[in-house]
């Protein structure tokens, strides 16, 4: 399996794209780096560029990023919002798959020296690669910003990881960049319905988790009090791993809070939007939407459409599709500009781009129907099978939503949303399994292809064709289980669910069991080739009984519904 790791780079530029298209050309120059999303602010005059690949070209990719940023962009003359100290501001590497957060930590090391010696920029590392606690903040490692560097290079307690600790003439163009490794960084701004900064500031204050200063007496003009240490006492806002700050955005003639939510395991992107619309709504002001800067994992959106759905009393066993539909709309992440998911999700963002090869489970009915009568042997009854699995899971998810929805039903919408829940989890992954299925045939294929001049290369392929009839075996045998295990919906429904669609419920066992069924004829033809005498035999056991227990269990669902028409 392939490591990935993404790069977030902030460069100090975010008004001239052409510019910034010269650094995202570079980028791409590297083999094996997908450009995800390129976010450019101009009142921030900065802009927020991310791409994933495998670690090494990643890094190969960002130093070279950095390097055109550090010729292009002059520091001594850049005016912006945002903190920033240097030309390549943020250079933070994330786990993406595969990969442990110590394995980015040390090519963060690798890169962040390189860029030192070989670029004559200082580095401080900060989050997960920081080599001392205090430099973990990038707020520490980046105070005083530009126009406090040259004090703090010559400062012992600020001498950088890497690179020069001079304010030279090179310094002074490229500025310092701090390189990290860190976990899934969410920027979100949230939009208020006034002009002042100062009043932003203070709902920032009272969400973010360091706070605001402690006073004595009055809290906006007393003493501020002091720890032992001389350093100022804060009172922790209610929102934990999230920094905050108030600003105005004059391209949207409005006042955001601009939050990093550091951890979206602690603080989600819904749990800092519904904080701050009461933090302000207490101070007179109105949440008019939100605005997600760089790209946001799938379960973001999901969880913040599931959570609004359930404040509706609705249910969340529904399309990914509408769940997004309803976080845009409940967050009103389309309030500045049009909010496209398929531009702003990270796992949409890395799906295949060969259209070329186009997925069964991507054609429409006819095209599907089609391909399957063609004199290709693929798609064959397996992905069939898997399909009308499919179909069964969909019915069975139909029904539960249509109770959930029910009038007269009200007190029972989040038992009939748990049905659909689970419905919806047994549809999604029999999705998968139709393409898999013709993937394991294709496998099969691919082996049998491979050539056999040589007693070596007949060895390669005969362990080739067996690993891969091992896997035309498994496939199949998981499609049996997940339409087995998806008729105890289509059971429940039959049983419990709105009595008008009853139907609809019987329906959905047929089909599950001739899922079942179907792709129980497949692990038996397969394994007929496969070479290791146990594991066919258990496999073939735990097959039968699986067919066999469907079939009962398709009468038992029939009987309830023939009780009811």
């Amino acid at each position: 399996m392939r490591k990935l790791i993404e790069c977030v780079p902030n460069f100090s530029e975010g008004n001239d794209m052409a510019l910034i298209a010269k650094i995202t050309d570079e980028i791409q120059k590297v083999e094996g780096v997908k450009l995800l999303d390129v976010d450019p602010g101009k009142a921030t005059n900065r802009t927020v560029v991310t791409f994933v690949g495998e670690p090494e070209p990643v890094c190969e990719a960002a130093f070279r990023a950095v390097k055109l940023a550090g010729e292009l962009i002059d520091m001594s003359k850049h005016h912006g919002a945002h903190p920033r100290f240097g030309a390549t501001d943020v250079c933070p590497l994330v786990p993406v798959a595969n990969i442990t957060m110590d394995e980015v930590v040390e090519y963060a090391h690798k890169l962040a020296k390189r860029i030192g010696e070989e670029l004559h920029i200082p580095i401080y590392c900060y989050e997960s690669a920081a080599y001392e606690e205090k430099r973990k903040n990038l707020a520490n490692c980046r105070a005083g910003e530009y126009e406090g560097l040259k004090d703090k290079l010559v400062n012992p307690e600020w001498k950088p990881d890497f690179g020069p600790a001079v304010f030279d003439e090179k310094v002074a163009k490229t500025g310092a960049t701090a390189v990290g490794a860190r976990n899934f960084l969410v920027a979100y701004n949230v939009n208020l319905n006034t002009t002042s900064t100062r009043r932003a500031n203070s709902i920032a204050f009272d969400v973010r988790e360091r706070g605001r200063v402690k006073r004595e007496g009055n809290p906006l003009t007393g003493k501020i009090v002091k720890d032992e240490n001389g350093n100022s006492v804060y009172t922790p806002g209610t929102l934990k791993s999230v920094k905050a700050i108030g600003w105005y955005i004059e391209e949207y003639g409005i006042a955001q809070i601009s939050m990093n939510l550091t951890d979206i395991t602690v603080c989600s992107v819904h749990k800092a939007f519904e904080e701050v619309c009461e933090k302000a709504a207490a101070r007179g002001i109105r949440v008019t939407g939100s605005e997600l800067v760089g790209l946001v994992p799938l379960q973001s959106l999901l969880d913040a459409g599931k959570y609004f759905l359930k404040k509706q009393h609705r249910s969340t066993g529904i399309a990914d599709s509408e769940i997004i539909k309803i976080a845009v709309k409940s967050l009103g992440l389309d309030d500045l500009k049009p909010f496209d998911p398929k531009k702003k999700v990270i796992e949409y963002l890395l799906e295949s781009e060969d259209d070329s090869k186009k997925n069964l489970i991507d054609m429409n009915l006819k095209e599907f129907a089609e391909e399957t009568a063609s004199e290709s042997p693929a798609p064959g009854g397996g992905s069939i099978a898997a399909y009308m699995g499919t179909l069964g899971a969909a019915l069975g998810t139909m029904v539960a939503n249509l109770s959930s929805h029910k009038r007269g039903w009200d007190e029972r919408w989040e038992e009939f949303s748990d049905w659909a829940d689970k419905g919806k989890y047994y549809h999604d992954a029999l999705v998968k399994m139709v393409d898999e299925d013709t993937n394991a045939f294709n496998k099969i294929m691919n082996a049998f292809g491979l050539p056999k001049k040589t007693a070596e290369e007949k060895e390669i392929r005969h362990k080739a064709i067996q690993d891969a009839t091992k896997y035309a075996i498994e496939v199949p045998f998981r499609t049996m289980n997940l339409c087995y295990e998806s008729m105890e919906v289509a059971k429940a429904m039959a049983e419990i669910g709105n009595p008008n669609s009853v139907s609809d419920a019987g329906v959905g066992a047929l089909a599950a069991c001739a899922g079942v069924r179907g792709a129980y004829l497949n692990v038996r033809i397969n394994a007929g080739s496969y070479e290791d005498k146990a594991f066919v035999d258990d496999i073939l056991a735990k097959a039968k009984k699986l067919n066999d227990d469907a079939i009962a269990k398709e009468k038992e669902i029939m009987d309830i519904v023939e009780s009811k028409l």
